[in-house]
Order: C-alpha cells, then sequence, then structure tokens
C-alpha cells in the first residue's frame, strides 16, 4: 500500500517505437488503472504515436514533454508536482538517457517498473547500446517484448534478459498476443543423467535456467566448478559457489550462485576455486525473496580456477 504523503511513479521504458505510448493508453483505458485524483504523464520523447485527447481528459491526465534529463531533475519534479498535484506520475523513458542517472524527490517512489523491448530490434540494441538496454532492465519488474513474429531462439534472448535482471518476469508477445509456450533449445547437458554435469560454457544457461524453471532442476544432483563465496551473515556450515558475468560491460561483473550447504563449508576461504557436487532442493530463502535453488553438497573439493567469465549464448 502507497502512503498518503508518498507519489507512486509508474516508470515504462524502452528505446524510441518499443511501443510505449501503445501500452501506457492501453493501460490507461483499463477499469483496474483508473484513480480518482489527477495523473501526471511525463513524456521523454515522442514517437509516431500520439495520446488520444480524449482519454488524456477522460482519465485527468496532463502531458508534459521534456527534451532532456536537466528536465526531470528532482527540483523539476517537484515544481511539476506543485503545479500538477498529481495522485501518481506516469513517465515515458527516453531509452537513449541512461536510467542510472535518474533521480527523484525524497517524497517519490517507484512503485513500478516495465520495460518495452520490439524484439525485431533487440540484436541492433544487445551489440550497440547494451548499457543502456541493461539499466533499463536492471529494476524492472516486468519486461514485455513485443514483435516476435518470425524470431527463432527466444529462449537465448530470455537468457540474456534473465542475466540483467534475474527476478523480472519477461512476456514474450506476436501478432496474436502472449506466446505461452516457448520452444525448448536443447541443453547443453543431459538432465536425465544421475550427476549434470554443468561445463564451464553452460553455467550461465544452467543458472538462468534454473532460476527461471526450479521444478525442473528439483532433486537433480549437478556437478559444476565455481568459486567461494563466504560471509558472516551465512548460517553456519553455508556458503555460494559461483561465477562472475559480464552482464553488459567489463565494468558491470555481476557474481552468479545458489547459497549451499556443505560441511566443507567452514573450510572454504573466499575465492577459492571448487568443484560441487549437490542436489537441488527448491526452498525458502530470504536473499531470494521467496522460494529458489538451494543446494545440498554431497562433495566439495579443490578445482583448478576458471579464467573466462560466463556467458549466456
Amino acid at each position: 500500500m502507497i502512503e498518503d504523503d508518498i507519489t507512486p511513479v509508474f516508470l515504462i521504458n524502452g528505446f524510441l517505437e518499443a511501443g510505449k505510448t501503445e501500452f501506457l493508453s492501453f493501460t490507461m483505458e483499463q477499469d483496474y488503472f483508473q484513480t480518482e485524483g489527477k495523473t501526471l504523464l511525463i513524456v521523454c520523447e515522442e514517437g509516431d504515436t500520439e495520446y488520444d485527447e480524449e482519454l488524456l481528459k477522460d482519465t485527468r491526465t496532463s502531458v508534459v514533454y521534456v527534451d532532456s534529463m536537466e528536465d526531470i531533475s528532482p527540483q523539476r519534479l517537484t515544481e511539476l508536482e506543485l503545479l500538477h498535484n498529481p495522485e501518481r506520475v506516469l513517465i515515458e523513458w527516453n531509452g537513449m538517457w541512461n536510467q542510472d542517472d535518474f533521480r527523484i524527490p525524497e517524497d517519490w517512489t517507484v512503485y513500478q517498473q516495465i520495460t518495452i523491448i520490439d524484439m525485431s530490434t533487440f540484436e541492433l540494441y544487445v551489440k550497440n547500446m547494451k548499457s543502456l538496454l541493461a539499466a533499463m532492465v536492471r529494476n524492472s519488474e516486468l519486461v514485455i517484448c513485443n514483435r516476435c513474429d518470425g524470431i527463432e531462439d527466444l529462449e537465448r534472448y530470455k537468457r540474456m534478459l534473465k542475466s540483467m535482471n534475474t527476478r523480472c518476469d519477461i512476456i514474450f508477445e506476436d501478432e496474436s498476443g502472449e506466446i505461452s509456450e516457448l520452444s525448448e533449445e536443447d541443453l547443453p547437458y543431459d538432465l536425465k543423467a544421475d550427476v549434470v554435469e554443468i561445463s564451464p560454457e553452460a553455467y550461465g544457461i544452467w543458472y538462468i535456467d534454473c532460476m527461471d524453471k526450479p521444478d525442473r532442476y528439483k532433486d537433480k544432483v549437478v556437478e559444476f566448478t565455481a568459486m567461494v563465496l563466504k560471509s558472516p551473515e551465512f548460517p553456519r556450515n553455508y556458503f555460494v559457489p559461483g561465477r562472475l558475468a559480464m552482464t553488459c560491460c567489463a565494468d558491470d561483473m555481476t557474481f552468479l550462485g545458489y547459497i549451499c550447504k556443505a560441511k566443507e563449508a567452514r573450510n572454504l576461504e573466499t575465492k577459492q576455486w571448487v568443484k560441487v557436487r549437490a542436489r537441488i532442493a527448491v526452498e525458502y530463502w530470504q536473499d531470494y525473496g521467496g522460494e529458489g535453488p538451494v543446494l545440498y553438497a554431497e562433495s566439495v573439493i579443490p578445482a583448478k580456477p576458471i579464467e573466462d567469465v560466463v556467458t549466456f549464448g
């Protein structure tokens, strides 16, 4: 529940012509999104689609167009709040602005963030503007990937997006609507084996797939090489075996691993390399914010370091 003295912000981001205006227009028409007070809509870039004047009038929405990041500084946003007195704020973000630089007034809060992606141009933006894409996806609760008609290998794209934000929900849509079932690629390991061997090259695929579909791995025994991470905050006999992944650039490294219980944990040191054989359970863990993969080690032995970072191909 939002406190009365807090202004909720709904942040919709994506690159030009991704479909942000269409998404916001559709959402503003829905019964569940109606509100008694006024709405302030801040548009950070103008595409080919415009907002319908009748819709804006019916929803008591005032539109403000801005041309630069300086126009949405905390001070300027406070001025807009005093001028329009909105109950909530919608922001249609300019994908060419680094969202990591976005700041809002202290009495505002980003209540929901959604990224819209035009999958017909996804590869272009990944190759040329991956850091901007990652900044948008990083804090989004939902990523909507539209215009997926005729695009193959959606599972690979899903893993790529999940590497930027393992917690977000991802929806793929084509002309007929949401794609409920994605065709699965052959995983680079045998899930039917007594011990599922995860090669260094397959670690990223396993990590994302296990996070996304934990029930697929429940009670499976896996074996992989990883780096040790320990913390005084972990319970006794617990550590995290994981690998470093580069989500967008060399300066943006993320440690990817699952909590693991092992009798050997007390003798391990952070940054030590080990080969882990463990059974996967699906249990509540506080850092996950719910249920997720929890490893129960059958063996943990020293191993040679892996020089390469994780990929998600």
